[in-house]
C-alpha cells in the first residue's frame, strides 16, 4: 500500500475526458490545447498527447514544458513578457500571444519571425469571482478597444479570448459567443486562427456537445478561421484524487478528524475560492469536520457523512482533485509533499514521483 499523502492520477478516467476532446475535434474542426496552468503533470502526458494538439502556457516555464514533455503545437502566453525572456520564449514556442499592444509593439523585432497573437477581452465573462473574473472592472487581461485593435491588425495573425469560467451552460457561451462576434466580427474576418480559451466545461456530464460543435464549426467557418480550444479543467475532471489518513480524531462542539494533508498546502485553489473538498462517498448518520494538519485555524477539507465513526488510520479520498491542486502544491509548514501516482490503463498503479526533506530544503536557501 502507498504511504499518504498521495495524488492519484487514473488514466482509465482520464480517457474519457480525452475521448470528448476527440469527439468535438472530429466534428467541429477546432484544435484543443491543454492549459497547463490548470494541470501540468507531464507523467501521463504520453497518453493525453494523443488525443490533444499541443499546449497553451502562461510563463516561460510552461513553454518549455510544453515544448519538451507534449508532442504538437506549444503556444505561449503570459500577461508580460520580461526582456530577458523573450528570446527563449519565442525558440520554444510556435505561436506567441501578447496580453497588450504594449507588449506586442516592445516585441515587434523580436517576434517579427514569429506567428503572432493578441488577448482580446470581450468585457463578459462566466465567472462568479471577482478574483478569477478576467472581464472585472479595470482588467489588464487583454485588449477591449476595437479601434486600438485595427491599428495593429497587420501585425498579428489571431487572437485569444479568455472569458469562460467554470462554464458548463452551453446557452451562455453561445451568448458570450454571439457578443464577441457582434464586438469584433470585422477583425476576425482579417485573422486565420482564434483561440476560445478555457473554462469551457464540455467534458462534463449531459453537456450538448453536438450543439457545441455545431456552434464552433459555424464559427469557424464564417470568419474562416482555425479555431482553437484550451481546455485546462475539462481535460481531466474527476480523473484524479488525493488520498490521506486520519491521524487523530476529537470532539470540539463538532467531531474533528485531522488527516495527514492539508487543504492550504495541498489543494489551495479550494481555500482561495473558499470551496469545500469534495468527498466520495460521503453518506450515513456519524459526520465529521475533516482538518489539515497545518497550524492554519481554517485549513478544512470540510464536513462530510459517514457510515461508522472515523478512527485513527482510516483511510479517506479527496475526488475531482486534479486542476489547480498539484500546480499549487507548496511547502507551508514544512508539511511532507503527497507523492504523485498513476493508475495505469492496464489497472497498476505506479508511483512516479516522491518528495523528500531535500526537496524542501532545495526551495529554498
Amino acid at each position: 500500500m502507498i504511504k499518504t499523502p498521495y495524488y492519484l492520477i487514473d488514466k482509465q478516467k482520464l480517457l474519457v475526458n480525452m475521448e470528448k476532446i476527440a469527439y468535438v475535434r472530429q466534428h467541429s474542426g477546432v484544435k484543443a490545447l491543454l492549459a497547463l496552468k490548470c494541470f501540468a503533470t507531464w507523467s501521463v502526458f504520453d497518453l493525453m498527447q494523443q488525443y490533444m494538439d499541443g499546449t497553451t502556457s502562461s510563463s516561460l516555464y510552461e513553454v518549455k514544458l510544453g515544448r519538451q514533455k507534449f508532442a504538437g503545437e506549444t503556444h505561449a502566453y503570459s500577461v508580460a513578457w520580461a526582456d530577458d525572456e523573450i528570446d527563449e520564449v519565442l525558440a520554444n514556442s510556435d505561436k506567441i500571444i501578447f496580453n497588450s499592444i504594449s507588449q506586442l509593439e516592445r516585441f515587434e523585432q523580436a517576434s517579427r519571425n514569429a506567428i503572432r497573437g493578441l488577448r482580446v477581452n470581450p468585457q463578459v465573462s462566466s465567472s462568479d469571482y471577482l478574483l478569477a473574473d478576467p472581464a472585472r472592472p479595470y482588467s489588464r487581461l487583454g485588449e477591449w478597444d476595437p479601434e486600438k485593435i485595427a491599428a495593429v491588425i497587420g501585425k498579428i495573425s489571431g487572437f485569444m479570448f479568455h472569458n469562460n469560467c467554470e462554464n458548463g451552460d452551453f446557452g451562455l457561451f453561445d451568448k458570450m459567443l454571439g457578443t464577441i462576434e457582434e464586438r469584433f466580427g470585422h477583425l476576425l474576418h482579417q485573422v486565420q486562427w482564434v483561440s476560445l480559451g478555457g473554462g469551457i466545461h464540455f467534458t462534463g456530464e449531459g453537456y450538448p456537445l453536438d450543439a457545441f460543435c455545431a456552434r464552433l464549426k459555424a464559427f469557424a467557418e464564417k470568419y474562416g478561421v482555425q479555431v482553437y480550444l484550451e481546455p485546462g479543467e475539462a481535460a481531466i475532471t474527476q480523473s484524479a484524487s488525493l488520498e490521506v489518513t486520519v491521524l487523530d480524531v476529537l470532539f470540539n462542539g463538532k467531531h474533528l478528524a485531522v488527516v495527514d494533508s492539508s487543504i492550504e498546502a495541498h489543494m489551495l485553489d479550494l481555500l482561495i475560492y473558499r470551496q469545500n473538498a469534495k468527498m466520495a462517498p460521503s453518506s450515513g448518520e456519524y459526520t465529521y469536520m475533516v482538518c489539515g494538519k497545518s497550524c492554519l485555524a481554517g485549513d478544512i477539507f470540510g464536513e462530510y457523512q459517514f457510515d461508522r465513526p472515523l478512527a485513527i488510520g482510516d483511510r479517506l479520498s479527496f475526488i475531482d482533485a486534479a486542476g489547480y491542486t498539484m500546480v499549487k502544491k507548496n511547502w507551508f509548514n514544512g508539511l511532507k509533499m503527497p507523492a504523485i501516482a498513476v493508475r495505469q490503463l492496464d489497472g497498476s498503479v505506479e508511483v512516479v514521483r516522491e518528495f523528500s526533506f531535500e526537496d524542501y530544503l532545495g526551495s529554498l536557501s
